[in-house]
């Protein structure tokens, strides 16, 4: 989908959701990772994240341009546009986005590096996603030296 069809098809569902016309510019931004979309209270813009309309159904995309659309019609008019809002959620349920953004498996890193660091005298463990200079850096408890125990790379 190109940033002109988008632009298109978010005009189209807030004439038939809303009733209402969406004045405003819709793109995609790609450093969006874990949500659908954004919108923007300065200038009244909807960002949207390429990954997931790439990756999902016509039918999810449309909730999800449809939740931030709510954002938008309901800021516009001055009332409760946020997540807690009951203006929101009302509005939401009756046009039938999406209350969450679907997660999609395989595009969010699930694990980091971890590191296991024990002491030498007390046998503490220490789990940690970064290196440590072990030259540097004591047991918190005994004072004794570390050692590195494990790497899952």
């Amino acid at each position: 989908m190109t940033q002109e069809e988008l632009q298109q098809l978010v005009e189209e569902v807030s004439l038939a959701a809303f009733q209402r016309p969406f004045r405003h510019q819709a793109v995609f931004n790609k450093r969006l990772k874990t949500t659908g979309g954004r919108y923007h209270l300065a200038d009244h813009h909807l960002d949207f994240n390429p990954t997931l309309f790439s990756l999902t159904d016509q039918e999810t995309i449309l909730g999800i341009i449809k939740h931030e659309l709510c954002h938008y019609h309901l800021h516009l008019l001055g009332r409760g546009y946020r997540h807690q809002d009951r203006d929101f959620k009302e509005l939401l349920k009756r046009c039938g986005g999406l209350r969450y953004a679907p997660r999609i498996e395989g595009t969010r890193k699930t694990s980091l590096r971890k590191l296991l660091y024990r002491c030498r005298d007390c046998g503490q463990l220490y789990p940690r996603q970064r290196r440590i200079d072990i030259t540097k850096y004591r047991c918190g408890r005994c004072r004794g030296k570390l050692a590195l125990q494990q790497t899952a790379d």
